[in-house]
């Protein structure tokens, strides 16, 4: 796509329909919006001439407002970050309707591309093969960064439109309805809550698009839709209501509701369509049976009679009608109906696969009071002294729980109700409405054994078996490290083999990125998942299991986010490639699978990177020995650089004093709390990666998404490796893909609004070690990858990215400001403190994948 291109669709657009702004009906709107650009340039000259947020602001106001009371003053700042928050919502919306004309929606990485290359080399049939039975699994989760309630998505969805049709009068309208709409929740959400507003986006986004790319898929390649069986090619996942690590609000009765809710909103759009169909299927023969169909789904709606239990039920009644259509009717309409089937296979009455997620500590302590229940107070302690194997066999030996009521702790009841949770979701939606448990913080193959024994007990029929798959997660350095040995020990007992024989032989692993670089930096963390997967791979391989990969995903790079087309794409053939299986939250729902449109495009990538992952091997989507070795150097050398930068003794007082960290749990937007644990101070390890992350965004800092590769480069250069690097910079997707999404962290970094706390007695050497990486870093990246500026191979990120730094420039300058003001008096200050929670709304929104 060129730049004018871009200019044309997206920053030309939106300087005319900014301009609609001065006209809204709103008091003071016309002063704050001719204010806004004048700050808005004396930010950018005042940063040029190194003045501090404090020196620029206060020299606005001694301009401008030398009149006016410190209220009054501080009263426009708060006009003004409202105004911009709503100038980015107007740009997102105007970059989404563009997105057809500044995308290519047929280029590489398309199902268009894909088929045509394939034809061109006759691999068709081998094409067909791998989609049989390949899968990928969007899994929406509730994390916290999700900056807009549903209210305004309602109305950027209806301004894209609008914008599309360059309908001046209703954006008119539309933008007034911006103005008065609030941004801001005024109470937490509840986990229903979550799901609901996600829930939004499989009605009005998936349920559209996935029937849209496997039917056009099975028509670009002359497969028949109805003879298509591998209907889970495309599914999503969901976690809100059953992810309960760490959100004591998440409960048993709330899985339950969410998924009823689940079922009701698939019920609901499979009536909808029915009655379309039913319009035109008016033929002998067919009609009754459409009929029959309308009023079942109605009465499971709308009458609380379920007529309808299963959708081998509801697909019996649909294949009779495409019989007498067939037979009868020389298949008039066929097509339409043949459509509507794969709908009902891909979504079944569950509509998404929830999970449960629960922390393994907490299934240690649930164990030590069933076992003091059980064996008593020296049974508990004789347990405790066992090794591990012995631990596990002492379990397995267990044939019944005690009753519920005779554990004291509230939670451990409700941990054990949570079984019964997923028998009744199980009986209502199907067992793909929620069949995979998972454990955070997974350290130990007694740590699976913990919830086998307790999923045995709970979840068996008559025959010993269970419907549940048991899902370690592999987070810290560490943990990735020792999965291999983990998964060797889980293989080789025999009661786990048993069960996973009876579950199709089929294991899956979750690989958490956010804690992983939160641990170990950015390049360790990156290449020690690589490993793990190589490794696990290995192991799964040589115990004949088919092993599938979870990759616990965040939206920007610092949390494995960033291009994932092309991370999926650089896997070799010493990754197992069946499934790829990947979180999306906040944002990065919104701005990359938000829209028919983005999500299509967006699915298209994952889908063709690991189909051609497998059908073209290429030379740089494997590592030699050499390569290895060098990106091991550089992971060691940047991991040590980030493990002295979090032993720095300032770095927790600057996460918990100078960031916005503290207002993460202030701002409303998620239900779970800041941190794990009920400790008052500040504990690193029972820190939240998205806060954490997301401290680090609001800051302009971003650390995690970058700290310790320019020393890792610097490293490299010293020993006189650069050239080497410079060619492994060329020859492997893995090593680009990992510095390109560095790169994108890096510009959407700006030092200088922090360049003030040079001068800060107790951050000064801080700031400066931070700042010093990050020149490095900038330095080395474009010496490596032969670029003159920092994304010059992707001009509409990088076009994108400069529009919206440059909007949310004033209110970057306003949360600094109040920063800089509070830590010189030494002491809050309520009105600075609101004002900085204000402000990272816009800045979150801007970024659109900032956590």
């Amino acid at each position: 796509m060129s730049k004018n291109n871009y200019q044309n669709e997206v920053a030309k657009r939106f300087t005319i329909y900014n301009s609609l702004f001065l006209d809204l009906p709103f008091s003071d709107i016309h002063r704050t919006g001719t204010l806004l650009p004048i700050l808005a340039g004396k930010c950018q000259e005042g940063f040029d001439k190194q003045k501090t947020p404090q020196e620029i602001i206060q020299a606005f106001f001694q301009e401008l407002m030398a009149n006016n009371s410190q209220s009054e003053r501080h009263e426009l700042l708060f006009k003004m970050v409202q105004y911009v928050e709503r100038q980015v919502v107007l740009f997102d919306s105007i970059e989404d309707a563009a997105f057809d004309k500044i995308h290519d929606l047929k280029g590489k990485g398309s199902l268009h591309a894909l088929v045509a290359r394939v034809d061109n080399d006759r691999k068709r049939e081998e094409l067909i093969k791998k989609l049989g039975d390949f899968s990928v699994r969007l899994t929406l989760t509730a994390h916290p960064t999700q900056f807009y309630p549903g209210n305004v998505l309602g109305i950027i969805t209806d301004l894209e439109s609008a914008i599309k049709s360059n309908d001046l009068g209703n954006i008119n309208l539309l933008l007034q309805q911006l103005g008065k709409t609030p941004f801001i929740n005024k109470e937490k959400p509840s986990p229903l809550d979550e799901a609901v507003s996600l829930i939004w986006f499989l009605v009005n986004v998936f349920y559209v698009s996935i029937p849209d790319i496997l039917t056009r898929l099975l028509n670009m390649l002359d497969y028949p839709v109805h003879e298509w069986e591998n209907a889970g090619l495309l599914k999503v996942g969901f976690w809100p209501g059953g992810d309960r690590d760490g959100n004591p609000f998440v409960t048993h009765d709330t899985t339950v509701k969410v998924a009823d809710k689940l079922q009701k909103w698939i019920l609901r759009c499979y009536y909808r369509d029915v009655r379309k169909l039913r319009r035109r299927l008016t033929f002998k023969h067919v009609e009754p049976i459409m009929t029959k169909v309308e009023n079942g789904l109605f009465n499971s709606l709308f009458e609380d009679r379920s007529y309808y239990n299963s959708k081998e039920e509801l697909l019996h009644d649909l294949m009779e009608a495409r019989k007498g259509l067939v037979e009868y009717h020389e298949g008039l309409f066929l097509e339409q109906l043949d459509e509507f089937i794969l709908k009902v296979k891909i979504f079944g009455f569950h509509f998404a696969n929830m999970d449960v997620r629960q922390d393994s500590r907490k299934h240690d302590a649930l164990w030590e009071e069933i076992i003091g229940i059980v064996k008593g107070e020296e049974g508990l302690a004789a347990y405790l002294e066992l090794p591990e194997q012995d631990k596990i066999d002492f379990l397995l030996n267990f044939n019944e729980l005690p009753d519920i009521g005779l554990l004291q702790d509230e939670f451990h009841q409700e941990m054990l109700k949570s079984f019964d949770a997923i028998k009744t979701v199980q009986s209502k939606n199907g067992e793909d409405g929620l069949h995979r448990y998972i454990i955070s913080n997974c350290q130990s193959a007694l740590h699976v054994m913990e919830v086998f024994q307790l999923a045995r007990l709970s979840l068996a029929k008559s025959n010993g078996e269970f419907p549940l798959d048991i899902v370690p997660l592999f987070e810290t350095i560490d943990d990735l490290a020792e999965a291999p040995r983990i998964m060797e020990q889980l293989y080789r007992n025999s009661a786990y083999r048993k069960h996973l024989s009876k579950r199709n032989s089929k294991q899956s692993i979750m690989l958490g990125f956010s804690d992983g670089t939160k641990d170990g930096g950015y390049i360790r963390a990156n290449w020690s998942i690589l490993r793990a997967k190589e490794e696990l791979t290995r192991m799964s391989r040589k115990y004949e299991v088919s092993v599938v990969f979870f990759d616990g995903r965040g939206g920007p790079p610092a949390r494995g986010g960033g291009n994932m087309h092309n991370f999926y794409a650089s896997h070799g053939p010493d990754v197992e490639n069946k499934e790829i299986q990947v979180t999306i939250q906040g944002q990065t729902i919104s701005a990359n699978y938000g829209k028919p449109a983005s999500c299509s495009y967006n699915l298209e990538q994952l889908l063709c990177a690991g189909i051609e992952n497998e059908l073209y091997l290429s030379s740089d989507k494997t590592l030699n020995a050499y390569q290895r070795a060098l990106i091991d150097e550089m992971a060691d050398v940047s991991y040590q650089f980030y493990k002295d930068f979090k032993s720095h003794p300032q770095f927790l007082n600057y996460l918990e004093h100078v960031t916005p960290l503290k207002y993460f749990g202030k701002v409303n937007i998620g239900s779970r709390p800041l941190k794990r644990g009920k400790d008052s101070g500040l504990k690193f390890d029972d820190l939240r990666a998205i806060p954490f992350v997301g401290s680090w965004a609001q800051m302009k800092q971003n650390i995690p998404g970058f700290f310790g590769v320019g020393a890792a480069l610097d490293a490299l250069k010293k020993e006189g490796k650069f050239e080497a690097a410079r060619q492994l910079y060329n020859d492997s997707l893995f090593f680009r893909s990992l510095l390109g999404n560095s790169m994108q962290s890096l510009a959407k970094s700006f030092y200088e609004a922090t360049a003030y706390l040079k001068q800060n007695k107790q951050y000064a050497e801080f700031w400066n070690l931070m700042y010093a990486e990050y020149e490095r870093t900038i330095r080395l990246l474009l010496e490596v990858s032969g670029m003159d500026s920092l994304l010059e191979d992707n001009p509409t990120s990088k076009q994108s990215i400069a529009i919206r730094e440059k909007i949310v420039l004033p209110v970057i300058t306003i949360q600094q400001y109040a920063i800089q003001t509070m830590l010189e008096k030494g002491e809050d200050d309520p009105v600075l403190q609101k004002l900085i929670l204000r402000t990272m709304f816009a800045i979150i929104n801007a970024a659109r994948n900032a956590a």
